[in-house]
């Protein structure tokens, strides 16, 4: 398995603090049947700012790390970028990293409670050199709980987007766990990732999450997801089933 979303480079964003509690979760993630994580630090976000040739550099120290302590797990550079209006000149300019260093996947988060007014604009001109930026964890962002078909556009215009592993299991209560379950249902999402921190609240559910998505949506989602990630890291196509309009009534469940 392939975890596409996660915090386990130590001490340089709000992930793991140091390098034991990295090796922990690496163990933990073994245990949960992953064998290749992407490590995506934040960047941009406010409070963390992790380039490129940096985060290769803690990649590398993490991976030999790994290989001494005899953990069975391969590490990956990424990044989480917070959406903002310089991106593409900052990719110019080797800051922003791909998934992988492959030239293709963007991975951006949208800031909490909204949804940047220019984020269809960024999106386009992303678009256009090339790139495919992969939202994530939209389940999770206040303005898309409530207006989830602003996701819905983004995603017809080429964008993908991942949910939480913890999202689709219920760690981050019962509003965000339905909402996942029918951005899933509606085509618009295409990864299931941890976006793990730690051991405790914000732990992996991989194995669990998967679980849940086979007995809600069937086996066939499930392995689109395992193989979309493996396309992520191999630079290659995705695949994407025609998004598709939440119906209010369903989504609310209330009329």
């Amino acid at each position: 398995m392939i975890d596409l979303h996660c915090h386990i480079l130590s001490g340089i964003d709000d992930g793991a603090s140091n390098d034991e509690i990295s090796l922990n979760m690496a163990r933990k993630a073994f245990l949960e049947g992953i064998h290749t994580i992407v490590a995506t630090p934040h960047h941009q976000n406010g409070r963390y700012f992790n380039e490129k040739k940096d985060i290769i550099q803690y990649v590398q120290e993490l991976n030999e790390l790994l290989k001494k302590e005899e953990i069975p797990l391969t590490i990956l550079p990424g990044q989480e970028i917070r959406l903002y209006g310089e991106i593409f000149e900052d990719y110019q300019a080797e800051k922003i990293l791909t998934l992988n260093d492959t030239g293709k996947y963007l991975f951006i988060e949208f800031p909490s409670s909204q949804v940047p007014h220019y984020a269809e604009r960024l999106f386009f001109d992303i678009q256009s050199k090339g790139l495919i930026p992969i939202i994530v964890h939209p389940e999770r962002n206040s303005r898309l709980l409530e207006e989830p078909n602003l996701l819905y556009k983004l995603i017809k215009n080429g964008a993908l987007a991942q949910v939480t592993a913890g999202s689709v299991t219920g760690h981050f209560g019962k509003k965000v766990k339905r909402l996942s379950h029918q951005l899933i249902q509606s085509n618009l999402v295409h990864f299931v990732s941890s976006d793990a921190h730690n051991l405790g609240g914000r732990s992996f559910y991989m194995r669990e999450a998967l679980e849940v998505i086979k007995n809600e949506h069937g086996q066939d989602t499930v392995y689109m997801f395992l193989e979309n990630a493996q396309y992520v890291i191999q630079g290659q196509m995705c695949h994407k089933e025609p998004p598709e309009v939440i119906k209010k009534k369903k989504f609310l469940g209330i009329f």
